[in-house]
């Protein structure tokens, strides 16, 4: 795991050096162990190495055998090997045991058709020396991250944002367009990022760039085609792919892997089959509240127990949370607002006291359709099959009634699906938005603007499809996989996640939503597969995600003065009308309303403006 820089641009060779190597020493925390660059006279690259594979021989860049071509990368490629033996049957030299060098000499054997065959988590660019040609790649969920700003003439890539930051002709200048749907999504949903040409390549895509001229295309699209099979027939098929992939992860490694746990299934099953000798956890040293938990690392512990494993946990106060949210939002780079970013920094820097790579359990959810807002009761089923006029003079009627049961199902349902569902942090709507945004930020774009385009792909699945998929855009690789980068790779340790696999995704795809999601119980084939290997009491935990009590925290006088305190800065009001979100915080620290999800947003977006655009100049 690492990370690259590069850039295109008009200065002297000399000056290149010195700007490649400002730009790389901004990521150093993701390769504390070595550092490397090629420069000439059109091209710089610069990368930041953590050490995992072939630890002694593996420094970046890495050549081809005449040097006509040079890489840089970030990632792992579990099939590496098997590419390699190929390549060697086909007259290819190698110099190093690393993936790194797989990826140069696949492209230069099968040109772009090698991504999609990649197996793993990778960005990279490759420059051609004699075409001056620049081709660079993300892999096809985006668990790497990947930007690039394009300005007159100059391109700059990075793994980060903030190493853009220190080539002189990067003009830093806040994307303002991004703030409404960052306040109704929590995270920034779109291509261009909240800095102004910045961009995300986005999963799945590549680039080429030669003579100042930009190309992205896809090689890589999420697709659903369900398969009728017997449901055994299912089971044994994801068994034997599931603990594939869980190998692939740990064994691709000359370090040692230890492994995430909380107390859901996800992680559970990882640390069940993968058995490393180490696991990690984090908890808020806080009362739990009826059956809402802010603290699982009793589960984690007694499953480790179980398993004969060692493990390590760590409590999360108060005063270490707010402590800690300048720092996480200057790794996040873009105002990240998913309350859980943060102990998964507490969690990474509590792992790399001891291992360099952990294995964790993100990408179930969407894989095996985890999520609770994925299922909907029958009765809701039937309702939605209504048409949607009558659904929508119901709501209507509804609407000024006194609550009742059911009435925000009938309001919601009278809604069509790209408003009922925009993934899993639908924090307001766009018209509360608008309402404490700054006069000059409002504005008429809506949800339909945004997420029906990827609807309309999908308009003859069933919902849970429609839902999955749509997460597999947004959610997924925007917040869940983000977070999961930017935190480990803030404290120089490398995630990796065998429940998001290319081969594994392939084979979930097409099974039936019958069998993802039966009765109740969501994730089913995946939770059955599971309790085949652990106790029930594990595979069937009710998904919590990961509890932060936020809201709770700021009914307290000291941390709602520290919020005010923010919401009455001066150039809040470049963003905001000031009086209405200080009421949303008066409303709450009263216990009016619960606006803590709101607040939260607010908050961290001008913790991430202060740490970029006042504290850093």
């Amino acid at each position: 795991m690492c990370g690259i820089v590069g850039f295109v641009d008009k200065e002297k060779k000399k000056k290149k050096e010195t700007i490649v190597k400002d730009m790389a020493d901004l990521i150093i925390h993701r390769g504390p162990d070595s550092e490397g660059y090629y420069v000439d006279e059109e091209v710089a690259l610069g990368h930041r190495r953590l050490s995992i594979i072939d630890l002694g021989g593996g420094s970046q860049p890495i050549y081809n055998e005449d040097k006509t071509k040079v890489i840089v990368f970030n990632g792992e490629i579990y099939n590496y090997e098997s590419i390699r033996d190929d390549l060697i049957q086909k007259g290819h030299i190698f110099t190093t045991k690393t993936d790194t060098e797989v990826i140069l000499h696949g492209y230069e054997e099968y040109g772009t058709d090698l991504f999609s065959n990649l197996r793993g988590m990778f960005a990279f660019v490759i420059y051609d020396v004699k075409t001056k040609e620049l081709v660079g790649a993300r892999d096809h969920f985006g668990i790497k991250p990947f930007y690039y700003y394009l300005n007159e003439d100059t391109f700059l890539f990075a793994s980060e944002i903030k190493a853009m930051l220190a080539h002189p002709h990067f003009k830093k200048e806040v994307n303002k367009k991004a703030l409404k749907m960052y306040l109704v999504f929590q995270y920034s949903i779109f291509e261009e990022t909240f800095f102004k040409n910045v961009y995300k390549l986005k999963p799945g895509h590549y680039f080429t760039y030669k003579e100042g001229k930009l190309k992205v295309e896809e090689y890589f699209h999420v697709t659903f085609e369900k398969q009728e099979k017997p449901y055994l027939e299912y089971k044994q098929e994801m068994k034997s792919v599931l603990e594939e992939s869980i190998k692939y992860h740990q064994m691709t490694s000359d370090v040692e892997v230890g492994s995430y746990l909380s107390g859901g299934v996800d992680s559970s099953y990882v640390a069940t089959v993968a058995h490393p000798d180490k696991t990690f956890s984090v908890g808020f040293n806080v009362a739990n509240e009826g059956h809402f938990t802010f603290n699982e690392t009793t589960y984690a512990k007694d499953l480790s127990k179980l398993l004969g494993i060692n493990n390590t946990s760590e409590l999360i106060s108060s005063d270490d949370f707010f402590a800690i949210l300048p720092t996480v939002q200057y790794h996040t780079d873009e105002p990240h607002a998913n309350l859980s970013t943060v102990p998964l920094y507490f969690l990474s820097r509590l792992a790399r006291k001891q291992v360099k790579v952990v294995l964790s359990g993100e990408g179930a959810d969407e894989i095996f359709a985890g999520y609770n807002e994925y299922y909907e009761p029958k009765v809701v089923q039937l309702y939605l099959k209504l048409p949607q006029f009558l659904r929508r003079g119901f709501a209507r009627v509804a609407k000024p009634l006194p609550h009742f049961g059911g009435k925000n199902t009938i309001i919601k349902c009278s809604k069509p699906i790209w408003e009922r569902f925009i993934g899993h942090a639908h924090v307001m709507n766009e018209e509360e938005a608008n309402e404490i945004l700054a006069s000059s930020l409002k504005d008429n774009q809506t949800l339909e603007d945004i997420l029906k385009p990827y609807y309309d792909k999908v308009k003859d699945k069933d919902d849970i499809t429609k839902k999955m998929y749509l997460d597999y855009f947004f959610w997924l690789p925007q917040d869940i996989l983000l977070k999961a980068d930017k935190m480990t790779m803030a404290n120089s340790i490398e995630l990796r996640v065998p429940l998001l696999d290319k081969v594994l995704f392939l084979h979930a795809s097409k099974i039936p939503s019958r069998y993802l999601i039966h009765g109740k119980q969501t994730k089913y084939i995946f939770r059955e597969i599971a309790n085949e290997k652990m106790p029930e009491e594990w595979s069937k935990r009710r998904k919590l995600g990961f509890p932060v009590p936020f809201s709770k925290w700021i009914r307290e006088e000291k941390y709602y003065k520290k919020v005010k305190e923010m919401f009455e800065e001066a150039y809040v009001v470049e963003f905001f009308n000031q009086g209405k979100i200080c009421t949303l915080l008066e409303e709450h620290y009263q216990g009016i309303k619960n606006n803590g999800r709101k607040i939260y947003n607010i908050y961290v977006f001008l913790i991430w403006y202060k740490k970029f655009f006042i504290e850093m100049g």
